[in-house]
């Protein structure tokens, strides 16, 4: 499963191979002086806007790539009965928004709440 780790001075989506094919992209990173704000969402689908492309996604199962909407790009790799971790990013980034499962999603809020305090 896709996880959330700070490296670098960075936020990285990691993802294993298989979501690396249904994304259809590679690693996702965001720089940590780029990111606004992180929290947990119970209901990752519904934080889903726009259209998926490119992506994977079976509705309420799996979400996994690129979602556009007039407010920009997110990047998501979410799925059916597992909360996420959202990380709102700066305006001008490549992602606006970054939604990854995680089933420790408020440790996971709390560790990259750290590193953006301390960057």
């Amino acid at each position: 499963m896709a996880s959330l780790e700070v490296r670098d001075k960075r936020v990285e989506v990691v993802m294993c191979g298989l979501e690396r094919l249904g994304a259809l992209r590679g690693d996702v990173s965001v720089a940590l002086d780029e990111v606004l704000d992180v929290r947990t969402s119970a209901e990752p689908f519904g934080e889903l806007r726009g259209w998926r492309l490119p992506g994977t996604g079976l509705p309420r199962v799996i979400a996994l790539g690129t979602w556009r909407s007039r407010d920009g790009r997110d990047f998501a790799a979410v799925y059916r009965g597992r909360p996420a971790v959202v990380v709102e990013v700066r305006a001008g980034a490549e992602f606006r928004r970054l939604l990854v499962g995680d089933e420790h999603a408020e440790d996971t809020v709390s560790r990259l709440r750290a590193a953006v305090l301390a960057r």
